[in-house]
């Protein structure tokens, strides 16, 4: 099996150089998040993912989860590992102290998630769910609910879902069928049925708290006529533990592709008592604080299985003895060379690496806006922030799953036939990555949500939040002849951008396939230059620690500057094809009858 160590020193280097985490702490409600406190913490989290829930990745994916009679059961080990991982307090780092969290920073818990998904994703499914729904319930529950619920689930002794398809709808969720019938004394009758459940039965937790989307009564049509409610497994008794059982289970467990060790489930409400969880007809803007929650997430997700694909590679490139240099032989005492010698070997590891280092930057950037959106003083400072989240959480939802899960194909390639062989680990990142490209919104159904809804809102405030800071960058960057490898490049990715930002805005007026079309092309066009500006910014950051002595540490600083050029020459370079197929327009495909596919 691939070994995996978290990359803790290049998180400390996103965290406290790149983004000056050391600033956090000067945050209301962080003034104890010191660098000190929070490399801690990232320690601590090393050791649990590596030590706890990666040995049993693999043997997890091995035995999946089990149904029986509406009963599911998690592979072996898990219910250990997560009694170990609720001990640590690891479901509580995010949530608000008032209900038991630990109130840890976004940027930290996002460095945790990543090692997480590292080390084991079936299992992070199953807190990664209860997060989201703490979101929501935290944000739009009445205190009463709060009370109740979330102390629970900050413990982790109970767990959360989120329960929004339908079998006959997905994105379009204005079609769902379930239905909630007051009861007259303030609860509702939950009914229908939702599939693709993650977490929605387990043997991990006493209790499991579903948010079910469905329609009351007197409900407008489509999706203004939602609601919210909260719908426990067990009715808690009195002194607010499991009692009763409510009118909820599961019908089935989906066989997967992947994630096997994650129960993915048929929920079947018959009847079942909820509560309403925000106001009537307003389940959308509660359920969409999770959503996006969870698409950042998500986005973790794809970065966590790259990185680790990337670690197994590495090591196997550096173990692996065939074939011989094309320059002359590098290991005469061997039989052959390690196939690290070979340049497609190096141009598959190098992908990797500038593509996960990056990602985990771009990861950084949103989370540290997400805790200036949450706890700058400074209004202003807000709303700059949570412009900028709204615009880049498609681009992180989408970008980083595509490029993690093209990471993980590297990965297998790199191993040749040993890739393909279970034994070896890497062909488990494949089929794990893969899902995360399409839940919580397919990332065609992302790139439509940036064409369609962040570009024009607020008459293109949000763009603007990242425009401005690019082009004052290029800006004041243009004497600088040592940056000119790195900012030339960036500078030519962003004229484009700029100049497809307009053409698909200007054919979208006239019409929407236009930007329709364009939508995925734009997506990883506008994402691929944002990773150019924040490798220009690494750059700036390693050039400056190598002039001050870099500490002991020049080895790392040199390959930070060596890996954003390969970046520049290597990956950037498909802004341009990027370019050229968006301005090409839609008619190529939209012109094409619907009988001659």
């Amino acid at each position: 099996m691939a070994a995996y160590k978290a990359p803790l020193r290049d998180m400390r280097f996103v965290m406290n150089e790149l983004f000056s985490g050391t600033t956090l702490h000067q945050l209301p409600g962080y003034e104890d998040m010191t660098p000190d406190v929070i490399d801690a913490v990232l320690e601590e989290a090393a050791k649990i993912c590596e030590q706890v829930l990666h040995p049993i990745n693999r043997s997890g994916d091995e035995e999946g989860c089990t149904y029986e009679n509406g009963v599911v059961r998690t592979p072996k080990g898990f219910r250990e590992a997560y009694q170990t991982f609720c001990d640590g307090g690891w479901t509580s780092i995010a949530c608000k102290p008032e209900f038991g969290g630990q109130g840890m920073p976004k940027l930290v818990n996002s460095m945790v998630e990543e090692m997480i998904c590292s080390s084991n994703l079936s299992f992070g499914m199953y807190p990664g769910l209860s997060h989201g729904a703490y979101v929501a319930l935290e944000a739009y529950g009445a205190d009463e609910l709060k009370q109740q619920y979330l102390p629970k689930m900050v413990s982790g002794e109970w767990s959360g879902t989120m329960c929004l398809t339908e079998p006959h709808c997905g994105t379009d969720l204005g079609m769902i069928r379930t239905k909630a019938e007051p009861r007259g004394d303030g609860s509702y009758a939950i009914t229908g049925t939702k599939i693709f459940i993650s977490a929605g039965e387990h043997d991990l937790t006493e209790n499991i708290i579903h948010l079910v989307l469905a329609k009351l009564p007197d409900a407008p049509e489509g999706a203004k006529g939602i609601s919210l409610f909260l719908v426990p497994k067990f009715l808690p008794d009195a002194d607010n533990t499991p009692g009763p059982r409510n009118g909820v289970m599961c019908g089935a467990i989906e066989h997967k592709m992947g994630i096997k060790a994650s129960a993915t489930c048929v929920m079947n409400f018959d009847g079942a008592t909820g509560w309403l969880v925000g106001q009537p007809h307003k389940g959308m803007q509660a359920m969409f604080a999770m959503m996006n929650t969870e698409r950042l997430a998500v986005g973790v997700q794809g970065l966590g299985l790259g990185e680790a694909s990337y670690q197994g590679a590495l090591a196997y490139a550096k173990d692996r003895i065939q074939g011989r240099s094309l320059t002359g032989t590098k290991n005469p005492e061997a039989k052959a060379d390690p196939i690290l010698v070979h340049p497609d070997v190096r141009r598959m590891l190098l992908t990797q690496k500038a593509t996960m280092e990056g990602s985990r930057a771009l990861v950084g950037w949103v989370a540290q806006a997400l805790d200036l959106a949450n706890h700058h003083p400074d209004p202003a400072v807000r709303q700059e922030s949570e412009d900028l989240v709204a615009l880049l959480t498609p681009i992180v939802k989408a970008l980083l799953t595509d490029l993690g899960y093209e990471a993980t194909n590297i990965g297998v390639q790199v191993y040749g036939g040993h890739g393909y062989i279970r034994e070896w680990g890497m062909e488990q990142y494949i089929r794990d990555a893969r899902i995360a490209q399409i839940y919580e919104g397919t990332n065609g159904i992302q790139a439509l949500d940036l064409v369609g809804r962040k570009m024009p809102a607020n008459a293109g405030r949000s763009l603007r939040r990242f425009f401005h800071p690019v082009a004052e960058y290029l800006e004041a960057k243009g004497d600088d002849d040592d940056m000119e490898e790195f900012v030339l490049p960036l500078a030519k990715a962003f004229t484009r951008l700029q100049q497809a930002t307009g053409a698909v805005a200007q054919k979208g007026m006239v019409n929407r396939d236009e930007a329709g079309a364009a939508a995925t092309d734009y997506l990883r066009l506008f994402g691929l230059t944002a990773l150019a500006y924040l490798w220009c910014r690494t750059v700036d950051v390693a050039r400056a620690r190598l002039a001050e002595g870099a500490n002991g540490d020049a080895a790392f600083y040199e390959a930070k500057i060596k890996t954003a050029r390969f970046y520049m020459q290597r990956v950037l370079p498909q802004t341009g094809a990027l370019f050229s197929c968006i301005m090409a327009g839609g008619a190529s495909m939209m012109d094409f009858a619907d009988h001659e596919f």
